[in-house]
């Protein structure tokens, strides 16, 4: 006996997400749901994903992954993404992809852990754009928090700076100096620095330094 598909098993496929309606020899597909399909980006495929279920996330074998015209079968790709979405395990990616400036995850207490090698830079205006001077705030008012933090990085240069606050620097590689006055102090890895509110400086770096400052 023959199997219809008509609009309304397109429509059913919509609601569940599917992206490949799967059909054999003995199916019959009405028009409507043809152009159903077309519209609303659903194929009909007359092969089969192979997967193997573990732990109800979908893995599927590199040497059994179906291809179509060079490429894997889309609705086999979804299965798996969903799965592992479901299972928290795509968080970190989809934020990566979403392009924002850094991976963290928050806890209903307000706890929040940032992915430091996630965080992307934005350059900071120092008054010079030959400067290679770049930073990421990570926690600030958002977070509930009266302290704000972040990364910055310093490369071969140096620029006057006035502070609007208290500020400390946590120098993670690289060189850090700071001019006062007349005098030049130098902070290396693991050394911490505190500028009181209202001193006017000047950074600097001789490499390429990195520290963790937090701003109050």
């Amino acid at each position: 006996m023959k199997k219809l598909i008509c609009v309304k098993d397109v429509e059913n496929a919509q609601k569940e997400g599917r992206k490949v309606i799967y059909i054999d020899n003995n199916t019959i597909v009405t028009p409507s749901a043809k152009d159903a399909a077309r519209n609303i980006g659903i194929e009909f495929s007359t092969e089969q994903p192979i997967s193997v279920c573990k732990e109800n996330i979908c893995e599927i074998k590199p040497s059994e992954a179906k291809v179509c015209d060079d490429e894997i079968d889309s609705e086999m790709i979804y299965k798996v993404l969903r799965a592992l979405m479901d299972k928290g395990l795509l968080n970190g990616v989809m934020d990566i992809l979403s392009n924002k400036p850094y991976v963290s995850e928050v806890d209903s207490t307000g706890l929040k852990v940032v992915r430091g090698s996630s965080v992307r830079y934005e350059a900071l205006d120092t008054g010079n754009s030959n400067n290679k001077v770049f930073y990421q705030e990570i926690i600030n008012s958002k977070d509930g928090s009266s302290m704000n933090a972040g990364f910055i990085t310093i490369e071969d240069c140096n620029f006057d700076w006035e502070t609007a606050c208290q500020e400390i620097y946590y120098v993670v590689e690289g060189t850090l100096t700071v001019k006062a006055g007349e005098k030049v102090y130098t902070a290396n890895p693991g050394d911490s620095v505190f500028f009181p509110k209202g001193v006017k400086i000047t950074f600097g770096s001789p490499n390429k330094m990195k520290a963790f400052y937090v701003t109050y």
